[in-house]
């Protein structure tokens, strides 16, 4: 495959490249069955995601782990995939009065993921805390508080009602219906979270360097804060780019890519040290990662009768949407056809779903049951997994570069390599002594990395660049279609980021519709049937 998208520097053109093969979130269904019925027969679904499974279980998901590449990516997820937790679990516990914090989320986000890696039938999926399980979680405290109710009882009847109620849609195969979910849904769900991401990055970036009291100690320190977290930034930019560079060995240039973003976390936490003077107080603040492991079980008997149905049920019903919806979209982004899987007799990005939210039910559970936070499919990061482990061929013959996707690693290693580290560091104080060595805007660094490495390759956001450029080739109907996804990407980031962020799955669900009546008024059917082709839904 040519790269023909918006030329760049050789050392980031590999993002194009690699990440338009892979059409990196969006979905080509052709191989979905069609017609395919909602409901299957009570667990048959279930009983076909791990039969298909086990061969592979038993054989090749371990020994696909044992390479360099998979431990690559245990180092670049583990940093991915401890800022969130530690920064939800922060905001968690300002809102909660200390009832839920960092600590639960980084307990959680490890056991979850080790239970999750060990048995679901796609492991290639990370989960972990999202925007609107936060906001869900505060609401509930909120209404908690309304109702004079304990918080983690009212949470934890919540939590088993949902797990249950998500046992129940995996058992009769419930998430078959996602096969009717398009390219305009699959697009604007991704390129949500990827802006969330850098939205995050940046306001640990700049957030925290304007509005300080002018001195030449504060300036120092947001001097050395921008140039740190954009240091981090560039470097695993760069380095990720070097397999398509001529510089040193083949061998070489692919480890450095491999290796790219935890190299980059290395060189920035060194660079902050080499440039911090403690002198004039300009040392950055490093991680803060918690020390202590609280073990507790809720009390059932502690929530009223009434409370139990009257209020933990109904709630329970939106966590469920919530939940369901989240965790099944990126399910089916992790399973697009592009990336090469084979494991598992697969013949739809359907396969795995009703296995694997089987298994986040009963996640689910035990989480409320320890007073947990839940933990449910991380889009962003299951992406950043995924492209950690696709197997690139390179042509770099001539003054064209060709690249093409031989497969994917497809195995649990390094989702269970990244959840127990993430435990370990909990368990054992040498490497919360390193990890206190990372200064936070290197963090802000990965998390940018993150956000624009998940953007690249994406259809939308090939047009959204395209809507600056004058090109005889794009249609009107083109820009329209591309500002109506861009105006639902606002409208959902507004929703997320505010008090009612908890009603934004909601908003993913009524896209379809938005699809169906509003956009096909707007955009012709012929037109409509190129940029989003309705057969990719199955």
């Amino acid at each position: 495959m040519t790269t023909s998208v918006i030329p760049q520097h050789p050392t980031t053109k590999f993002f194009l490249t690699t990440s338009s093969a892979a059409a990196a979130a969006t979905v080509d269904d052709t191989t979905t069955p069609k017609n395919r019925p909602i409901f299957e027969s009570f667990g048959k679904g279930v009983a076909r995601d791990f039969g298909n499974r086990w061969p592979d279980y038993i054989t090749t998901d371990w020994s696909d782990g044992a390479n360099a590449q998979t431990l690559a990516t245990i180092f670049f997820l583990f940093f991915a995939c401890l800022a969130p937790a530690i920064g939800f679990g922060s905001l968690c516990d300002i809102a909660t009065k200390g009832q839920m914090g960092a600590m639960e989320f980084v307990l959680s986000t490890s056991l979850s993921g080790i239970l999750y890696a060990l048995l679901s039938p796609q492991p290639i999926g990370i989960i972990g805390p999202t925007g609107p399980n936060l906001a869900f979680t505060v609401s509930l405290y909120g209404l908690a508080q309304s109702l004079q109710l304990p918080f983690l009882p009212l949470f934890c009847w919540t939590g088993l009602w949902t797990s249950g109620l998500l046992a129940l849609g995996s058992l009769t195969s419930l998430s078959h219906v996602v096969q009717y979910l398009t390219r305009f849904t699959d697009e604007i769900f991704n390129v949500l979270l990827s802006v969330m991401f850098i939205f995050d990055g940046l306001t640990d970036i700049f957030g925290k360097t304007l509005g300080v009291p002018v001195s030449v100690c504060s300036a120092t320190r947001s001097l050395l804060t921008i140039l740190c977290s954009i240091f981090t930034f560039v470097s695993a930019t760069i380095l990720k780019g070097m397999i398509k560079t001529k510089y040193f060995t083949k061998r070489l240039r692919k480890q450095l890519s491999n290796f790219a973003p935890a190299i980059a976390v290395v060189a920035g936490s060194l660079l902050a040290k080499g440039l911090g003077n403690r002198k004039y107080d300009i040392a950055l603040d490093s991680l803060n990662f918690p020390t202590t492991i609280q073990w507790k079980l809720v009390s059932l008997s502690a929530l009223p009768n009434w409370a139990r149905f009257g209020v933990a049920l109904p709630s329970a019903c939106l966590a469920t949407l919530l939940m369901f919806l989240t965790q099944n979209i990126t399910s089916r982004l992790n399973n697009n056809p592009n990336y090469k899987m084979s494991k598992g007799k697969r013949t739809s990005v359907l396969d795995g779903m009703h296995g694997d939210l089987l298994v986040l039910s009963g996640v689910t559970a035990l989480s409320s049951l320890l007073g947990l936070p839940w933990m449910v499919g991380a889009t962003t990061r299951s992406a950043a997994h995924v492209r950690s482990l696709l197997k690139i061929s390179s042509d770099d013959e001539g003054s064209s570069s060709t690249t093409s996707i031989e497969r994917t690693l497809e195995q649990r290693v390094s989702g269970l390599g990244i959840h127990l580290l993430m435990l370990l560091c909990m368990l054992r104080p040498t490497p919360r002594q390193w990890l206190g060595q990372v200064p936070l805007p290197v963090l802000s660094g990965i998390l940018l990395y993150l956000g624009f490495t998940s953007l690249q390759g994406l259809d939308f956001w090939n047009r959204i660049q395209g809507l600056a450029k004058w090109d005889d080739t794009k249609t009107p109907y083109t820009t329209r279609f591309t500002i109506i996804q861009l105006i639902a990407v606002a409208a959902l980031m507004k929703v997320t980021k505010s008090q009612y962020g908890v009603l934004s799955p909601l908003i993913v669900a009524l896209l379809p519709l938005v699809r169906k009546f509003i956009v096909k008024r707007i955009v012709p059917e012929t037109s409509l049937n190129i940029l989003d082709p309705i057969e990719e839904g199955g």
